[in-house]
């Protein structure tokens, strides 16, 4: 790329040099700091380089291991903004399980991360709340089918979701739920919960894999 760009500056001194002598004189200079770059660069380790440009993981960002799944660490975290994936992971949280302890909210995250790991399941986060969306009653998180409007009445619940919701989708470890990609609540006993692996039971909701 730094070949390119000198050879592309070189053709357009050419160029300028007998008709706009000050921008001529800008490219030379430009050239200057070009080939002083590529010296500087090939001066430097290959690692060097790398590291530069490679993403820092979610461990070395929040500390590994040291997610704490209570009310004081979330509040350390900043408050959270993201894409259309955020969102979607974000919306399902605070419909689903606004009231849950932190730890409960980290549970429900957790399975959706799951399903976006799995393939059974659509391979993104939007595509798993969604999935089903368009017949009452019919679609995987009720909240996108039940007919109701999904108006955001509480920013504070909202703001809390927010953060767990982008901590999920920085890489964060998913060990609450082992595995678990189906979830219900204590109040309810689904026929399908009979046929799968329970795995976990945090605050109001109960865990599930697919058989074996």
């Amino acid at each position: 790329m730094i070949q390119a760009l000198t050879r592309a500056l070189c053709l357009l001194a050419a160029v300028t040099t007998t008709t706009l002598p000050a921008m001529a004189d800008q490219v030379r200079r430009a050239q200057t700091l070009v080939a002083l770059e590529t010296r500087a660069l090939s001066r430097t380790q290959s690692s060097h380089l790398k590291s530069l440009v490679t993403p820092i993981p979610a461990s070395a960002i929040m500390g590994a291991g040291r997610i704490r799944y209570d009310r004081a660490w979330l509040t350390t975290q900043p408050i959270a903004r993201g894409g259309a994936e955020w969102e979607c992971l974000a919306e399902a949280l605070y419909f689903e399980a606004r009231g849950e302890t932190v730890k409960g909210l980290f549970a429900v995250a957790e399975v959706i991360m799951n399903r976006v790991s799995s393939p059974r399941f659509p391979s993104s986060v939007c595509g798993v709340v969604n999935q089903g969306t368009g017949r009452k009653y019919a679609c995987q998180f009720t909240y996108t089918c039940d007919g109701h409007p999904e108006n955001i009445h509480e920013p504070a619940s909202w703001a809390r979701v927010g953060k767990v919701a982008k901590v999920m989708l920085s890489g964060a470890p998913r060990p609450l739920t082992k595995g678990a990609t189906y979830y219900h609540t204590n109040a309810v006993r689904p026929k399908w919960s009979s046929a799968f692996t329970r795995t976990a039971s945090i605050g109001d909701h109960l865990f599930y894999h697919n058989p074996r």
